[in-house]
Parts: structure tokens; C-alpha cells; sequence
């Protein structure tokens, strides 16, 4: 049975409520049930309802030992496969266990939900679900990369992919306000990604998207950024269309991968650089987690009426672990809330202008 927790404290603090699908993803439900005792046990301030097979789901709760009153089943009898086309499978599986969880958000019975399901099928489900935020000319999907410094937000990675200026526009305000709530970044320098650094580099899309973003006085607009320096450090926020965006993170990803693998094959063929491997473990280990893209806590669909996080498909308990506490944060800092008035200021400049 469903209740509304939304009202109990905990020193101090309300209790947010994300649900998770948890049918959702290469791994699931293993991986998923065990992400999410990882963030009970790292979260105090949290509950969770779990979405999908209910006899799956308590058999799988059954190896774990948790507070049972932090946790409720919503039973739901078919998933969303990998390979399913997204269009069809959304509007067929009704009770799918992706369609309950965001069900879930848009009656306001939780504050969030994550899925590390089929990406299509998210992105669809998602708009169709939670709608857009009044104002907002089209949707995207925020995801975190480490750089130099710390950590730079791109977006869009693949729900738009054919973009007008205007959309690259919001998506630097929208991104702005995320890295805010997320990391408490003052200001956050935006650049647009682009195949030079000139300001008439690009096409006429690109062209006249800076020409919006050097106009805007609510972000830090630094110029266009080329491929090559994204991870520099020197952008917080870099902007693009999601078909461009999706590229760059899966040539990102396809990168880091071969680079590890041809690591392991030169060192398996000498001893004396068996021995340098295993002088150099603790520095690698290091690279490798800030590589991990499970460590930052998946995507955001920006722009909708409720919170939607997307971990990666093949997200382990820790990817899980993580989207949970990002999705948590979000919720706890009111986040749709602050971007509706991000998408109403923008608006209004519009209004005065013309």
C-alpha cells in the first residue's frame, strides 16, 4: 500500500521519496536492489519505492538486511526490454515497470525517479509522462565528464538532435542552474562546443547561437570550445545538440575503454612493466575512478515537470548508488521549482525585447 511520506522529518530534514525501476538496465534487478540498500545506507534522509516484478523484487531483498519502513514495492508486470523500439514499447507497456516509476513522479507520490533502462524508451516515456516546463522550447539530457579540475556538464547527449539556436540558449541557462544545485557553482562558464575557437566558426545554427549566448546576460558566456579542450577544465557548462552531444560521449567512452585494454595487453607481455603497473596501481586506480562514469550519478532529463534520471545501462550497484543520491540532492534543493523561474526570467527578456 502507497503512502506519502513527504511530511516526516528527520533532523530537521524532509524525507524524499525516489522510485526506482527497479526491472530497469543490463544488470537489473541484481544490481539495482543492491544500489539501492548501498544509498539507504548512505542517505539517511531517504526512502525508496521499488518498481517492477513484485515477487522478483522481495526475493532479491531477501540477501539484504534494511530498515523495511524505508522501503515499498509497487508491482508492475512487464519491462521495457534493451532492444525494444522506445516509441512502441512505451505506449504498449502500459505496465511496464519504467512507465509506474514515472507514473509514480507525475501524481506527486514521489520526488524522483532513476532508471537505468532502455534510453529511447526513457526519453519518451519521460516527455509523455512529466511534460515540459512551460517555456521550454525543447528538452535535454545533462550528463557530468570529469576534466583537469574537477567535473564539466554537457549537455545536450541525445535528446534533441536536430537543434535551433534558441534551444542551445536555454540549454546554457538550464545547465547553469544544474551545476548550481549540484555542485554549488557561483556562476559557471559556458561554452559552446564547436570545430573552431573563432567567433564565425560553424554553421548557421552554431553561428547564431553565439550571437544569442554573448547576448545573454544570465549566463558566463566564455566562446566556442573545440572537442579538444572540453576536459581542459577551463568550461564549466559546454552546450551542443544531441546528436553531436551523444558523439562526443560515446567516442568519449570508446576512447577511454581502448585505452585500458591496450594498457593491460602491452603490460601482460613483460614482467618489468608487471612490476611498473604495480608500482603505478594507486595513481591508476585514481584515473580510472574519475573515469568511471558511474561515479557521477547518470543523466538528467532537463526541462520537465518532475525529475528524471537516466544511470547507464550497464550501471553496476554503485552507478545505481549514485543516480539515487543525485536524484536525492535534486529533490531536496527543489530543483524543477528553481528551473521554472530560470525559464520564466528567460522568457520575460523575451517579452521585453519585443
Amino acid at each position: 500500500m502507497m503512502y506519502n511520506i513527504k511530511e516526516e522529518i528527520l533532523y530537521g530534514r524532509t524525507i524524499m521519496k525516489i522510485a526506482l525501476d527497479a526491472m530497469g538496465g543490463d544488470k537489473a534487478p541484481f544490481e539495482a536492489i543492491k544500489g539501492a540498500i548501498k544509498a539507504l545506507e548512505e542517505v539517511e534522509t531517504l526512502n525508496l519505492v521499488l518498481v517492477g516484478k513484485k515477487e522478483v523484487i522481495e526475493e532479491e531483498l531477501k540477501k539484504y538486511k534494511y530498515d523495511n519502513k524505508r522501503i515499498e514495492i509497487v508491482d508492475a508486470r512487464e519491462v521495457i526490454e534493451m532492444t525494444d523500439d522506445p516509441v512502441i514499447a512505451v505506449k504498449s507497456k502500459k505496465d511496464s515497470s519504467m512507465n509506474r516509476t514515472l507514473e509514480l513522479v507525475k501524481e506527486g507520490v514521489v520526488d524522483a525517479s532513476v532508471s537505468a533502462g532502455n534510453t529511447g524508451a526513457l526519453i519518451t516515456a519521460s516527455q509523455l509522462k512529466l511534460k515540459r516546463i512551460k517555456g521550454v522550447l525543447r528538452p535535454a539530457i545533462a550528463t557530468m565528464f570529469p576534466n583537469k579540475k574537477d567535473k564539466m556538464l554537457m549537455l545536450d547527449v541525445g535528446a534533441t538532435a536536430d537543434c535551433k539556436p534558441e534551444f542551445l540558449n536555454q540549454y546554457a541557462m538550464m545547465g547553469s542552474k544544474y551545476l548550481e544545485i549540484l555542485l554549488g557553482k557561483k556562476n559557471p562558464t559556458v561554452g559552446l562546443l564547436n570545430i573552431g575557437t573563432e567567433e564565425g566558426k560553424g554553421n548557421e545554427v552554431t553561428r547564431e547561437a553565439y550571437n544569442l549566448l554573448r547576448e545573454n546576460k544570465s549566463i558566463n558566456f566564455a566562446g566556442n570550445i573545440e572537442s579538444t579542450e572540453v576536459m581542459n577544465g577551463k568550461i564549466d557548462v559546454v552546450v551542443t545538440d544531441g546528436f553531436t552531444g551523444n558523439m562526443v560521449l560515446k567516442t568519449a567512452e570508446g576512447i577511454a575503454k581502448f585505452v585500458v585494454s591496450s594498457l593491460k595487453e602491452e603490460i601482460s607481455k613483460s614482467f618489468i612493466y608487471k612490476i611498473g603497473a604495480l608500482l603505478l596501481k594507486p595513481a591508476m586506480k585514481h584515473v580510472m575512478k574519475k573515469m568511471d562514469s558511474s561515479e557521477y550519478g547518470g543523466a538528467m532529463f532537463l526541462g520537465l515537470n518532475g525529475l528524471s534520471i537516466k544511470a547507464h545501462g550497464n550501471s553496476d550497484s554503485n552507478g545505481i548508488k549514485n543516480a539515487i543520491k543525485v536524484a536525492n540532492k535534486f529533490a531536496e534543493m527543489n530543483f524543477v521549482e528553481e528551473l521554472k523561474k530560470v525559464i520564466d526570467m528567460d522568457n520575460s527578456v523575451e517579452k521585453t525585447l519585443d
